[in-house]
């Protein structure tokens, strides 16, 4: 196969093959941060430093690697390899050619059917998942983290008190009151949950910016200042007013 699964929908015949290692599809038109990749082999993996010796006993290719934020155009994909533990993590980089299936954290939101028949149906992190499915958010949003990885492989990764951690796309610029509705409810999940916002520009944490105080510069306890809030972009961190836009390099501040 020439193309790549991210590039196209998923379409390709061994990726097909490849979907029997995850009770999820999904078809999506590039691989982004916090897809769930599966590769065509462990040979796939390539990075500039030696990889943990844990890697080539623990990972294989029945497994997916995580899309991660790095600097990238076209060509290898930045990707992070879970271990056993929790300090067992290591990045990589794979060719898109070798993507044979990808799961993203909206396909495992989305299937009520299949998270109720998952093995995690009665943990705390799927329970609030269905919690906030029935908020009917406005954005398209997912799962991501260890819930993410366990619910696509069934592999025991999460346990009863896990975090939950959930991605929300926000492609256009939000108000804060947007976000009211739901920050009211996020206190009374059955388990802590961590929301990211995803926007063209990067991703930033929903609850610290929530605590900067509209038009006076002020922040409640968070790691921002004046205002700012911390963006994850593909070229690092970056403190920022408008999450939306990364300011332009001289005007940066990194935390």
């Amino acid at each position: 196969m020439s193309a790549n699964a991210c590039a196209n929908n998923g379409r390709d015949e061994p990726a097909m093959k490849a979907a029997s290692t995850s009770p999820f599809t999904a078809a999506v038109p590039s691989c982004r941060p916090h897809d769930l990749l599966w590769l065509d082999s462990p040979a796939a993996l390539f990075s500039g430093n030696p990889l943990p010796a844990w890697v080539g006993k623990q990972w294989h290719a029945g497994l997916p690697v995580v899309v991660r934020r790095d600097k990238r155009s076209k060509g290898p994909i930045p990707v992070g390899i879970r271990g056993k533990r929790r300090s067992e993590r290591a990045a990589a980089w794979v060719s898109p050619d070798s993507v044979r299936h990808v799961v993203t954290p909206e396909s495992l939101a989305t299937d009520r059917q299949k998270l109720a028949a998952s093995p995690f149906a009665r943990t705390k992190p799927v329970r609030a998942i269905f919690e906030l499915a029935r908020l009917e958010l406005p954005w398209t949003w997912g799962v991501t983290g260890s819930c993410a990885y366990a619910l696509a492989t069934g592999q025991p990764v999460m346990h009863e008190e896990s975090d939950l951690d959930i991605l929300i796309r926000c492609p256009d610029r939000q108000e804060r009151n947007a976000f009211a509705r739901l920050a009211k409810v996020l206190d009374t999940l059955p388990c802590r949950t961590d929301i990211q916002i995803e926007t063209p520009a990067g991703a930033f944490a929903l609850k610290e910016w929530l605590r900067i105080k509209p038009g006076t510069g002020e922040n409640g306890g968070g790691n921002s200042s004046l205002g700012q809030v911390l963006l994850k972009t593909d070229s690092g961190p970056v403190l920022c007013a408008d999450p939306w836009q990364i300011p332009p390099l001289k005007e940066r501040d990194t935390p």
